[in-house]
């Protein structure tokens, strides 16, 4: 749900300021309104691709021109429908161009695909200077709709546009497609494990942004009348990017405060008599807190927000009892009933050059049971994991679920399949919230009680937390949650008690023990933990230089000589 007193606040303040500023400020006053809110809807552009894909777009002001070329030749041919419609229209012209200027960020990223974002916006430029934009040579300027007309009326009409783009991009933002943006921000590979298509998710971010620069263009034009190619320049795609990358316009607070920033301030600073050299100091003192903080303003002070109100929930609630049984002897779970592979791996074969890190693994799931998968460092079981998963491009033998293979199947692919995995570095977007997060991890509808059913299975802190207050060990929690909130066939677990004292790790592989029956979802676990996988697992695979040394019930298996060799050196010291 949309936070109804923010956006009441937010529509209050929209109707006082058409109120206001066409009636009570100087005409001057109300041309840089304008500025400022066209510019505001500009940068929401990059509040999708920068701000929420995380992706360095320095062309959006070319897709602004060619919303404005599309409305401006509308109105040259007289065509139907109004400037309203054209303005749509030319959004709608952007979106192609933002897919393809979109296609590279599939394979390079960062500083490369910045690179080549710029090369289209230097390209744009040298279109523009040697073609003027449709009406200039015939003089014909923009015919502005009937009510909004004068410039108080079309002010309104921005601030308008402006809201509704706010309010369609919140809603679409709590969407599994927007929220996969923030994944994507933060680790590729977590998304992809998430069942998300990135390329998907990219390319809908490019044209998003695209079509929100398309109508800021369009808007620009019904200002000027008639616009030229400096209006669009590379150096205002740059010039924007950097306040982006400072405020963080992904909300309707901060595009709003960069569109003042980036239009107006040096206008502001001159009819308040300080100098201009002001504005550069702002600007320095900001890079320098954004980059300390690695966060935008915005996002500072909504997550300081956030966080108070977390804490005091947390304050709020009763401290939960401490699980005295900690101490009572584990009993290893008993053996899958099922008969039933969920997973299959036949063969396994992974090389480097001449290092060969898995030789010939074979390895089986049964449907509800935990298999554990042990080894010392280097023995080749994050391989493993990465390979069954498709994380690895090339590998030799099959890999099967519940009978149906995998080998050509993209990770998001083996993962909507029924093939969830974990990760040993847990990387999780600090906005969300848990409750968001399992939303991502769920792909599917996931009512509130069944969340709160997840969390407090697995001793996570309450739905409505920011991921950003939660300790590395809960962080952990909450990503197995995600996994087993999508309900796969099969989860593999790398190494999930990762940050959690030996207590912690009991009860963890207690509960893991109890995930088959009570939530339908076959596990392999990789562990270094010897008590967990002894209370996790009822059958325990032990990988060695990329071998299989022993395999079978656990208790046989952690007692075998070879296993012990393999850990310490020794057959003559039990495991755990």
């Amino acid at each position: 749900m949309l936070d109804k007193r923010s956006w009441g606040i937010a529509l209050a303040a929209a109707v006082a300021a058409c109120v206001i500023v066409p009636n009570l400020l100087p005409s001057y006053w109300v041309y840089l309104a304008i500025t400022a809110v066209v510019s505001s809807v500009i940068m929401q552009s990059y509040g999708v691709i920068v701000g929420r894909a995380g992706v360095m777009s320095l062309c959006q002001m070319s897709f602004a021109a060619i919303g404005a070329w599309v409305v401006l030749r509308l109105n040259l041919a007289d065509a139907p429908g109004g400037f309203i419609v054209w303005l749509v229209l030319g959004g709608l012209a952007a979106v192609p161009i933002g897919v393809a200027i979109g296609l590279p960020a599939l394979r390079i990223r960062g500083v490369n695909l910045a690179v080549v974002t710029f090369g289209f916006a230097v390209s744009m430029d040298i279109v523009l200077n040697a073609n003027q934009f449709p009406g200039t040579s015939e003089l014909k300027t923009l015919t502005r709709p009937g009510l909004f007309h004068t410039n108080g009326g079309y002010f309104v009409l921005v601030v308008i546009v402006f809201m509704v783009l706010a309010l369609g991009l919140a809603l679409f933002n709590r969407t599994r497609l927007g929220m996969s943006w923030l994944e994507i921000r933060y680790s590729e590979r977590a998304a992809a494990a998430h069942g998300i298509s990135v390329a998907r998710s990219k390319l809908a971010a490019f044209a998003i942004s695209a079509f929100i620069a398309g109508i800021g263009g369009g808007l620009m034009a019904g200002q000027l009348g008639l616009v030229v190619s400096s209006n669009f320049s590379m150096g205002q795609s740059l010039a924007l990017f950097a306040v982006a990358i400072l405020i963080g316009p992904h909300n309707p607070e901060g595009a709003f405060m960069g569109g003042i920033f980036g239009a107006v301030m040096a206008t502001i600073l001159e009819k308040l008599k300080l100098p201009q050299d002001l504005g550069g100091i702002l600007f320095g003192l900001s890079a320098i807190f954004a980059l300390r903080s690695g966060v935008s303003q915005t996002d500072f002070t909504r997550a300081r927000k956030r966080e108070a109100a977390a804490r005091k929930l947390l304050e709020s609630l009763p401290d939960k009892p401490k699980d005295s049984g900690l101490a009572a002897p584990l009993v290893p779970p008993p053996a899958p009933a099922s008969d039933k592979a969920a997973l299959s791996v036949r063969g396994l074969t992974v090389k480097y050059g001449e290092v060969v890190a898995l030789d010939g693994i074979d390895l089986t799931v049964p449907s509800g049971g935990v298999v554990g998968l042990i080894g010392p460092n280097g023995a080749g079981k994050s391989t493993f994991i990465a390979a069954v998963s498709g994380f690895l491009h090339s590998y030799e033998g099959t890999v099967e679920l519940e009978g149906r293979s995998l080998d050509k199947l993209t990770p998001s692919a083996r993962a909507s399949s029924g093939l969830r995995r974990t990760f040993q570095t847990t990387v999780i977007a600090p906005e969300l919230t848990q409750y968001e997060y399992l939303a991502i991890g769920a792909n599917r509808k996931l009512s509130k009680e069944e969340a709160d059913d997840l969390l407090d299975f697995f001793g996570c802190p309450p739905g409505e937390v920011p991921v950003s207050i939660v300790d590395v060990g809960s962080r952990r929690l909450l990503d197995v949650a995600a996994a087993i909130a999508a309900k796969p066939k099969v989860a593999l677990l790398d190494e999930p008690a990762a940050g959690q004292s030996a207590a912690e790790s009991l009860k963890l592989g207690r509960r893991l023990a109890e995930v088959p029956s009570r939530y339908g979802v076959s596990i392999l676990l990789v562990e270094h933990d010897m008590e967990l996988v002894r209370a996790a697992c009822a059958q325990v695979t032990v990988l060695d230089f990329g071998h299989v040394i022993a395999s079978g019930s656990t208790q046989e298996v952690l007692d075998n000589p070879a296993v012990m060799a393999a850990y310490l050196g020794t057959a003559d010291v039990p495991l755990g």
